[in-house]
């Protein structure tokens, strides 16, 4: 049976290259995807100073309509976005004040996607989403790098997506 899932983008251009691949994955797959830069995201604070931001409101209505959540993110200074990793630091929020939506991401599973400039994903790249899939005891599937040449997603970076789409599903 299919999973619902929901492809959370966090780049800082709408329209960029991450956008592409994630249209081609969501094409391939019928997942939702989110936009992470039309949302008003604070950092995460220990005052917890930022709980009405859209942080929270987003995070429970992910973790109660989807069951698989895969992030995708450009390489910026090789690391995830910003963007992305202000959201996953906020995830400790649900751990200790929102700790209902917390106990649930345990039953959820998690993937990567990856887009740079070139056809390299350094080493280390994908330990954060690796190890936060471990500590949340979530199910962690796998990951792809990708990234566009001449203004298309190259034909054998296209079958790299297939194949994880259809692993992910």
């Amino acid at each position: 049976m299919k999973k619902k899932g929901v492809i959370i983008q966090a780049s800082s251009r709408a329209n960029g290259n991450t956008h592409r691949v994630v249209s081609f994955v969501k094409e391939r797959t019928g997942f939702d995807s989110i936009d992470l830069s039309t949302k008003k995201i604070g950092h995460y604070d220990y005052q917890f100073k930022n709980n009405t931001d859209d942080f929270l409101p987003l995070i429970k209505k992910i973790t109660e309509e989807y069951e698989v959540f895969i992030f995708a993110t450009p390489v910026y200074w090789y690391a995830m976005s910003g963007i992305l990793k202000v959201f996953m630091d906020r995830i400790t929020d649900c751990l200790q004040i929102e700790k209902e939506i917390g106990r649930k991401l345990s039953q959820k599973s998690m993937g990567m996607i990856s887009c740079g400039s070139d056809s390299e994903l350094k080493d280390g790249f994908t330990m954060p989403f690796k190890e936060t899939a471990n500590y949340l005891q979530m199910s962690y599937l796998g990951d792809v790098h990708t990234w566009i040449e001449n203004d298309a997603i190259p034909t054998s970076v296209k079958n790299e997506l297939i194949r994880f789409s259809d692993q992910i599903q």
